[in-house]
C-alpha cells in the first residue's frame, strides 16, 4: 500500500516531521510518500493563506498520486479535502477530520490544542463544519509558533498539557486533539502528563487511509462527490488541469 503524504504548505521541515511520524505508524508493508507544496504559504496561519494552500494540496495531488492507493493532506486546516476527495477516486483524509473522528471513537466529548488563537477561529468552523459541535468541549491555544515547537519542543509540551488540563478540570473532556500536522511528535511528550487520551491527526489519518483502501469503497458516481464533468482551466500545471479533461 502507498500513501501520498501532501504538505500543503512550502517548509520542507514540516513534511520530514510528519513523514517520519506517519511512517512509525504505519502497518508494515505501507509506504509513506511526502511531498511539498511548490507555492504558497510557509506556514498556514490566516485565511488568505488557507485560500491558497487549498490550490497547493490540488497541486500536489495532481502531480504526486500516481500509483498511490491513499492521500493524506499535511494541515491542520485540511487544505482543499472536500474538494480532492470530488476530483480523485482513492481516500483522501485530513488529519483534523481524521483526528476528530478518532477523538469521538474514543471518548464522549474531545477537547482540542491548538498552537495559535488565530488559528482557533477556523478550527471552531472546521468542527461545526464536520458537524461535530456537540461533541466538543473547548478549545485551547497554547499561544506557540510552529517554529517554536521545531526549536523547544519539551517547552511548547509544557504549555500543551497546561492547556490540556483545564480542558479535562473545567470542560470534562474526555479526550484531547492536538491540533496542527508539527503536533504530530508531541504525543509521547504530553500524553505521560494528561489522564485522558491524547490524539493527534498525523497517527489517525495514516490508521484510517489505510482501514479505507482496505474497504475499497467505490468513487461515487452521483451526488456532490461524483467525478468531475468536463471542463477547460487555464494557468495551472498541466497535470491538474488534466484532472479536469473529462
Amino acid at each position: 500500500m502507498r500513501i501520498l503524504l501532501a504538505n500543503p504548505n512550502t517548509t520542507q521541515a514540516v513534511t520530514d516531521t510528519i513523514a517520519a511520524a506517519a511512517r512509525a505508524v504505519a502497518s508494515p508493508g505501507t509506504e509513506i510518500v511526502p511531498a511539498t507544496a511548490r507555492f504558497g504559504p510557509r506556514v498556514i496561519g490566516t485565511r488568505a493563506e488557507m485560500a491558497i494552500a487549498e490550490h497547493g494540496a490540488l497541486d500536489v495531488l495532481a502531480r504526486d498520486s500516481t500509483g498511490c492507493d491513499a492521500a493524506i493532506i499535511g494541515a491542520s486546516i485540511d487544505s482543499g479535502l472536500r474538494a480532492a476527495r470530488e476530483m480523485f477516486a482513492i481516500p483522501v483524509m485530513g488529519l483534523t477530520e481524521s483526528a476528530l473522528h478518532v477523538a469521538c471513537l474514543a471518548g464522549g466529548r474531545f477537547g482540542a490544542v491548538t498552537l495559535s488563537h488565530r488559528s482557533a477561529y477556523p478550527l471552531r468552523e472546521m468542527v461545526e463544519g464536520y458537524g461535530l459541535l456537540s461533541r466538543c468541549g473547548g478549545v485551547r491555544a497554547a499561544d506557540a509558533s510552529p517554529h517554536d515547537l521545531l526549536a523547544a519542543p519539551d517547552r511548547v509540551a509544557d504549555l500543551i498539557v497546561a492547556e490540556a488540563r483545564i480542558l479535562i478540570e473545567q470542560n470534562m473532556v474526555d479526550v484531547v486533539v492536538l491540533i496542527g500536522a508539527v503536533m504530530a511528535q508531541m504525543v509521547p511528550r504530553v500524553q505521560p502528563h494528561l489522564p485522558v487520551p491524547v490524539v493527534e491527526g498525523v497517527s489517525a489519518a495514516v490508521a484510517l487511509a489505510e482501514a479505507m483502501v482496505r474497504l475499497k469503497l467505490p468513487k461515487a458516481r452521483a451526488g456532490g462527490y461524483a467525478a468531475l464533468p468536463k471542463r477547460e482551466l487555464i494557468g495551472v500545471d498541466p497535470a491538474l488541469a488534466a484532472r479536469f479533461s473529462g
